[in-house]
């Protein structure tokens, strides 16, 4: 949520972010309605004032022994009178915060003015691409090829469930448990995060805290009888571990790192960019969450970035690091770069797969959340700026292994770094 004062002050800025995100555009009818409430509180104000002076006048009168009936009455209409302004304020600002939700954040300075992913800008790309034509041999999708070895079954996870819920098969599943144990010794033990293992439920005011409501409920799976929601990715309970709190300046940054299944209902379009885990309802994160002093937020985007990075570079998968325009860019953030990992044999999107996305939201998501900090004893408490980044999700993460690893015998090689991991160096 942006601050109302800055929205105030800076409504021209706020437009460009709302039309560049190519949101709608409800800031006249916020504006308006904020100058109504300003209006109305002084009014609110000045009866309030009327008031005390009525009842300081009536103690006074009262004290002297005389007869007060007259002043009384009036001032029970003022205390009427600034009772139904105050029920007017608070039915005005409900209706302005729900406004503001619908705000987006405004991009970063540092973001490319864009309206497509076509626009994003590459940074640095990291590894040794060998396209289909490199290899010897007639390279396998990720799905023909897990079917083949019998460690994804697709077809049975459609049957049990529905269509984009994968099944993990003997050292399929062993696989991916390696993958995320793994990423999670690596950035708790080498870069400092706490672990944290949440819920995979949420309520309402978590979704809201990052972001994800109202814009994105029909994206999301909601249990209506209870209210819950199956969370979309770890930020979710992970930033709300600490809503509503004020942390003390010696512990920032905050670092987590958790695990989580991810739900999201949203499976993109039929055809070759939805074949195996290219798009599925349910996929498996490590998702890594930052709280942080305002001046060093995009500091620590950068090495939240690095981290992420290692963990390819670890696992020897070539990637590029792709910078977000402001058309591409999500409704919270304020500047965010994706991680696109290399799939040899993946025609959609000419192999290029989007494997994490490293965020700064800024206050954003502190505002709606109310999570604060203070400097000191005796200053008033900030909001912290919070980042966060899949480190990494581990659907397109197995795609460009299954294929950047396989051999011409049809087996898939085991990354040095999971092996202690696995208990096994071939697939096949």
């Amino acid at each position: 949520m942006l601050d109302l004062k800055f929205i105030r002050e800076n409504p021209q800025i706020v437009r460009d972010a709302i039309g560049r995100k190519r949101e709608k555009d409800r800031l006249d009818e916020i504006l308006q309605l904020d100058g109504e409430r300003r209006k109305l509180l002084q009014k609110a104000e000045a009866i309030k004032n009327e008031r005390n002076k009525i009842a300081g006048e009536v103690a006074r009168l009262k004290q002297q022994g005389n007869d007060a009936t007259d002043l009384i009455a009036e001032g029970k209409v003022k205390a009427d009178s600034l009772k139904s302004h105050e029920d007017q304020l608070k039915e005005m600002e409900t209706k302005l915060n729900e406004l503001l939700l619908y705000v987006p954040n405004v991009p970063h300075s540092s973001v490319p003015v864009g309206t497509s992913s076509e626009e994003n800008v590459e940074t640095r790309r990291w590894g040794e691409l060998r396209t289909a034509k490199d290899f010897d041999f007639k390279l396998l999708d990720h799905l023909t090829l897990g079917e083949k070895l019998g460690i994804l079954d697709f077809g049975r996870g459609s049957k049990i469930t529905g269509a984009g819920f994968p099944v993990y098969v003997g050292k399929g599943a062993a696989l991916e448990r390696a993958l995320i144990n793994f990423m999670l010794d690596l950035h708790v033990r080498e870069h400092g995060y706490t672990e944290i293992f949440p819920p995979f439920v949420v309520n309402q005011a978590s979704m809201r805290g990052t972001g994800q409501l109202p814009k994105m409920g029909e994206d999301m799976y909601h249990c209506e009888i209870d209210d819950l929601y199956l969370v979309p990715t770890a930020e979710v309970p992970v930033t709300n571990l600490r809503r509503d709190e004020v942390l003390p300046l010696n512990e920032l940054p905050t670092k987590y790192a958790a695990y989580s299944a991810c739900f999201r209902r949203e499976a993109g379009s039929w055809g070759k960019e939805s074949r195996g885990f290219l798009r599925v309802h349910q996929f498996n994160k490590v998702e890594l969450v930052k709280f942080v002093k305002p001046e060093e937020s995009y500091d620590e985007l950068e090495k939240l970035v690095a981290d992420v990075e290692e963990v390819l570079q670890l696992l020897n998968i070539p990637y590029r690091v792709m910078l977000l325009c402001t058309g591409d860019l999500s409704f919270s953030a304020a500047k965010c770069y994706d991680i696109e990992v290399f799939a040899p044999a993946t025609e959609a999107r000419a192999g290029w797969l989007e494997a994490s996305s490293c965020s700064n939201f800024e206050s954003f998501q502190a505002r709606r959340a109310n999570i604060k900090f203070k400097r000191d004893p005796k200053s008033k408490p900030e909001f912290v700026h919070t980042l966060n980044g899949s480190g990494l999700a581990t659907s397109r993460l197995m795609v460009a292994l299954l294929e950047n690893y396989q051999t011409p015998e049809g087996k898939v090689i085991v990354p040095k770094a999971l092996q202690k991991y696995t208990g096994f160096t071939v697939i096949g």
